[in-house]
C-alpha cells in the first residue's frame, strides 16, 4: 500500500477519480486498495468506508445549502450580465449564444455553492437568474448608447443656450422657463428594471425573426442552467464479495 492514498484522505464524492484501469482493485473515491468487500456507486467501485460515508454524508438539501447556492448563483448572474453587455458594447453585435455561457455559469456556480445539491427549487432559481442576467444586460447597453446620443446632441444644446442669451438681451429680462419635473429615482430605476426584464420580448416586436431566435437561444441557456442544477441521484449497490476485476 502506497503513501499516496493517505495524502488525500477525504473522498471526493462529486467525481469518481479513476486510478489505473477503470474497475480495478482500488476505490475510485479515496484511492485505497480494496480487498474482499466492495460497493458500486453509480457504477464506480468504492470501498465499504466510502460507501458508508456516501450514505451518511451525501449532499443534503438544507436551507444553508440553498442560500449558498443562491449567493453563488447571483454572483455568476452578475458576471454573466457584465459579460453579455460588454460583448455587445465592444462588438456592436447582439449574439444570443452568450446566453448559453450565462446559463452554464449560473448552474455551475450554484452547484459549487451547494456542494453538489440539486433539485427543483435550485432549477427554478437557476432559470430565473439566467433570464434576469441576460435580459437586464440590456440596461447597461442602453445607458452606453444614451451617453453616445447625449454627446452627439451637445452642440444642439449649446446652440439653444446661445439663442436663450440673445433673447434675454433683446427682452431685457430673463424669460421665465418652465420648471423641470422632479424625478423619483426609485420609480425610475424600478421602471428601467421592468423594461430590462421585458427586453427579450420587446426585441420580438422590433425585429421578429432576430427576436425569436434570441428567445430560443435564451431558452436553451435556461435549460442548461436547469439541467446542471437538477442534481444527480446517487445509487449505492452492494456489498459485493471478492475484489472487482479489471474488465468486469
Amino acid at each position: 500500500m502506497t503513501d499516496g492514498g493517505f495524502n488525500n484522505p477525504t473522498p471526493q464524492f462529486g467525481t469518481a477519480e479513476y486510478v489505473g484501469s477503470p474497475g480495478g482493485d482500488h476505490c475510485q473515491f479515496c484511492h485505497q486498495p480494496i480487498a474482499g468487500i466492495y460497493y458500486r456507486l453509480n457504477g464506480a467501485t468504492a470501498c465499504p468506508s466510502c460507501a458508508e460515508k456516501m450514505r451518511g454524508e451525501l449532499a443534503k438539501d438544507t436551507h444553508a445549502a440553498f442560500v449558498r447556492a443562491l449567493l453563488f448563483g447571483v454572483g455568476a448572474a452578475i458576471a454573466g450580465m457584465i459579460l453579455y453587455a460588454v460583448f455587445e458594447i465592444a462588438t456592436g453585435l447582439i449574439i444570443g449564444y452568450v446566453s448559453l455561457a450565462v446559463g452554464w455559469m449560473v448552474g455551475t456556480a450554484m452547484m459549487k455553492g451547494s456542494n453538489g445539491v440539486g433539485g427543483r427549487r435550485y432549477q427554478i432559481a437557476a432559470a430565473l437568474l439566467t433570464y434576469a442576467a441576460v435580459s437586464l444586460a440590456a440596461i447597461p447597453v442602453w445607458i452606453h448608447y444614451a451617453r453616445d446620443h447625449h454627446r452627439q446632441t451637445q452642440s444642439q444644446q449649446q446652440k439653444l443656450k446661445d439663442e436663450q442669451r440673445q433673447l434675454e438681451s433683446e427682452v431685457g429680462e430673463k424669460p421665465k422657463l418652465p420648471e423641470k419635473p422632479k424625478v423619483n429615482l426609485a420609480a425610475a430605476l424600478g421602471g428601467l428594471a421592468l423594461l430590462g426584464l421585458a427586453s427579450p420580448f420587446l426585441g420580438v416586436t422590433s425585429n421578429p425573426l432576430s427576436g425569436l431566435i434570441g428567445l430560443f437561444i435564451l431558452f436553451i441557456g435556461i435549460r442548461i442552467a436547469a439541467r446542471i442544477t437538477a442534481g444527480r441521484p446517487v445509487q449505492v449497490f452492494g456489498p459485493f464479495s471478492d475484489t472487482p476485476q479489471t474488465g468486469h
